[in-house]
């Protein structure tokens, strides 16, 4: 094993200890069971951006339609 990183160091223009690193890395990295990492979504990312957790925008349009149920425009004139 010690000679096929040697030759892969020779190969690749590094040093055999920076070709160790590099496979002892990769080997590390290809290692990692996906429970090691809690896997999130793209809606799980975003969310607290696009979100408001308050439903400040909910309330508000609540307030507008009820506003807007009462309101009947203007009154009609009386043609006399």
């Amino acid at each position: 094993m010690e000679r096929d990183i040697a030759a892969r160091a020779e190969r690749n223009g590094t040093s055999v200890s920076d070709e160790a690193k590099g496979l002892l890395g990769k080997a590390m990295l290809s290692s990692v069971q996906p429970s090691d990492k809690p896997a999130r979504s793209a809606w799980d990312v975003l969310r607290p951006i696009l979100v408001d957790e308050t439903d400040e925008f909910a309330d508000m349009m609540e307030e507008i339609e009820a506003e807007r149920k009462k309101d009947f425009g203007l009154p009609a004139e009386n043609e006399e």
